[in-house]
């Protein structure tokens, strides 16, 4: 970032945090969302609106979730070695090693292999090192009443977290998060930890934030609830003659091209011609495009992030950690397109 985009990224947060009101409490659809919530679902706004009285909207998430100032390249070498590295691939050794047993539980239940759980967990957290820092209600109230572009999203997440709260006997304030409102550490946002999340280790109740077997359970099932197809393929290299036509990248990232006739266009894969496919474009600055064929359990992991490149991420990440685990350690298992 240059002088001048740092000087107005300051002002900008200056200007929110003098504008801000003393909490969040004070805010009119803060209000009227806690009356909503009390006719709705039986809270009480009293309380929720004391609760609201003890955070204020925070700066630094209205910061990061806006969209750059100026739009940034997209670059998967740049992307990539964030996530598939050697400190993650060895983390994910010993993180499979630890919890073999519910790794190959999950993936009985739900068909998902260990290492495709293990890499979302990586990618995720860091295999629970770095589950965030921020007050889940702060900032999901701050997304909520303060950010009109995805205000919607957020109410409903503030909505869910309450009621997450609720049911599981935890105090709003005490939760921490990502600036997002990602708890735990598979990070599920509270509607989806509600939808998805599953108590894997017995203990009556699901704990995201503590619980590494919930964490496992939850991720596989999420997956799986998702259209996770096991046993089935994620993605392969493709070689393309030339520049692919428009069309085909524009046909979005859910599978609809037939691979038999990518193969008529001269891109060559290792897929079925019969398959369902979607091309898949890995984009560098100054470097040639690495293409593959994505297949649906591709398009299952963006359904845990839009991004292309964060499947791409998990995927090579898991195929890293699987052909690094010691024969002797966790049984290995074939490839994914076994």
């Amino acid at each position: 970032m240059n002088k001048t985009l740092a000087a107005l990224a300051l002002a900008l947060v200056t200007q929110i945090s003098t504008a801000a009101p003393d909490s969040i409490a004070t805010l009119p659809e803060a209000e009227a969302f806690a009356r909503d919530l009390e006719q709705r679902h039986g809270f009480s706004a009293t309380t929720l609106l004391g609760q609201f009285a003890e955070i204020r909207p925070n700066a630094r998430v209205l910061q990061l979730i806006a969209p750059p100032t100026s739009p940034t390249q997209r670059s998967w070498e740049r992307y990539r070695p964030r996530f598939v590295n050697e400190q993650r691939i060895a983390g994910g050794v010993r993180f499979w090693q630890d919890n073999a047993v519910t790794l190959a539980r999950a993936r009985a239940l739900y068909g998902v292999p260990e290492e495709v759980i293990v890499a979302i967990i990586g990618v995720e957290t860091v295999y629970g090192r770095n589950t965030g820092g921020f007050s889940v209600l702060e900032a999901l109230a701050t997304l909520a009443f303060q950010y009109p572009r995805r205000a919607d999203y957020f109410r409903t997440e503030l909505e869910q977290f309450l009621l997450l709260t609720r049911e599981n006997g935890l105090d709003p304030l005490a939760v921490k998060g990502s600036f997002a409102g990602a708890i735990g550490i598979p990070q599920f946002m509270p509607g989806s930890q509600r939808r998805y999340a599953v108590d894997f280790d017995g203990d009556q109740r699901v704990d995201l934030a503590n619980s590494v077997d919930d964490a496992i359970g939850s991720v596989a099932r999420f997956l799986e609830q998702h259209g996770w197809q096991a046993g089935q393929p994620v993605a392969v290299p493709a070689n393309l003659p030339g520049k692919p036509d428009a069309s085909l990248l524009e046909a979005g990232i859910r599978p609809s091209l037939r691979a038999g006739d990518l193969f008529d266009r001269g891109i060559l894969a290792a897929a079925a011609p019969e398959s369902t496919v979607t091309l898949v474009d890995l984009v560098s600055p100054e470097r040639e495009t690495e293409y593959w064929l994505g297949f649906e359990n591709f398009y299952v992991i963006t359904r845990y992030n839009r991004s292309s490149f964060y499947a791409m991420s998990v995927y090579q990440l898991a195929e890293e950690i699987r052909r690094a685990m010691p024969a002797n350690g966790a049984a290995k298992t074939a490839r994914m397109d076994r």
